[in-house]
């Protein structure tokens, strides 16, 4: 079976179409062709995408992103080239949401073929099984399972105790972690976007000072020149907060005279005392529900993913617990990401 899967849901554009085979419990793909079009240099000058310009990219690039799929799988030619179309419907920009929902109707019309909706969230879940080399399985995973899934729009955990059966157990109360980043970097005038910018600065702070572990946070003899808050921290439930801490730089940013009266080392300083608190809410979290649910598994996906501190915490408190599933290889060009074989994925199992 050939799907084709249609990515969406923010500023990226992406196709792909992937041969399946096997079951819902042993699925292994082979990637026929993976394309995405990045519109980081459109959003730049506005500090973070811009719904309205991310929809008309979106509408101008669909059809030649789609037009490069079919040549690189061979299948151009074909009358009825796929055998269904697996499409994000959310969550996401609506905006944006509805230019690929609406590109996958015209061509499930065209070609007869059945349309499978698939949740953002979920595809973050499957992009931890990519393998590289065109090679996507699905590997027999004890349950139960619990995800981390972290990005620019979201940050939740998800339990998972039977196969492919969600309950959301905790999530951001108001800005995703992601954002938080994003937002912080403009504070700090760092470009968009900004999570790999403060983690620069983080990790170049941090050769000069130690971090302390999970939980330790109050101990300001083992941290740097400044301490942020870590809302929500020692909550009795699994939720997150992240716009006090992103309010709680932008007052400290004011207190020392502005952005224009801050050194690149204070801005390094900063970056680290984020970071570390930031990504301390996220690991003292996932390590409590992993206690109380008796976690086998444990999935860490999204975009946030890729730092570098976040791995090294999360492999920390895993080690020797769960087994981890962790996107450790994250392509490193900024303007391709894995995220459209994951839809396609996750839509086999769904179809």
């Amino acid at each position: 079976m050939k799907i084709l899967s249609i990515e969406t849901s923010c500023d990226d554009t992406g196709i792909s179409i992937l041969d399946v085979k096997g079951g819902i419990k042993n699925a292994s793909f082979k990637v026929l062709a993976n394309n995405v079009s990045s519109q980081i240099d459109v959003h730049i000058p506005y500090g973070g995408v811009y719904p309205a310009l991310a929809k008309r990219e979106h509408t101008k690039n669909l059809p030649f992103v789609l037009e490069k799929t079919l040549k690189e799988s061979k299948l151009e030619k074909k009358e009825k080239p796929v055998d269904a179309i697996a499409v994000t419907y959310g969550p996401g920009l609506e905006i944006t949401l509805w230019t690929g929902i609406t590109f996958a109707q015209e061509l499930a019309k065209k070609w007869n073929v059945p349309v499978i909706p698939v949740n953002h969230m979920e595809g973050h879940m499957f992009s931890i099984f990519g393998k590289g080399k065109g090679k996507f399985k699905i590997p027999a995973i004890k349950t139960p399972i619990l995800s981390l899934l972290v990005s620019g729009g979201h940050t939740e955990l998800v339990l998972m105790k039977k196969w492919m059966q969600y309950e959301r157990i905790g999530e951001t109360v108001d800005d995703a972690v992601g954002e938080a980043f994003d937002k912080v970097a403009r504070t700090l005038g760092l470009p968009y976007p900004g999570g790999p910018q403060i983690s620069k600065l983080a990790e170049q702070e941090r050769k000069c000072a130690p971090t302390p572990g999970v939980g330790e946070f109050s101990d300001t003899r083992c941290r740097g020149k400044f301490v942020l808050p870590r809302p929500m921290l020692y909550s009795k439930n699994f939720d997150f907060s992240y716009s006090g801490l992103k309010t709680a730089v932008l007052y400290l940013v004011r207190d020392l005279g502005g952005i224009d009266k801050i050194n690149e080392t204070t801005k390094a300083q900063i970056a680290l005392e984020f970071e570390n608190a930031a990504i301390e809410c996220l690991v003292y979290k996932t390590a409590k529900a992993i206690e109380k649910y008796k976690i086998k598994t444990l999935i860490v996906a999204g975009g946030v993913s890729a730092n570098n501190h976040l791995k090294k915490e999360i492999q920390k408190i895993s080690k020797n617990k769960v087994k981890l599933f962790l996107y450790l290889n994250y392509i490193k060009n900024k303007k391709k990401t894995p995220k459209p074989n994951s839809i396609k994925a996750a839509g086999n199992l769904r179809l």
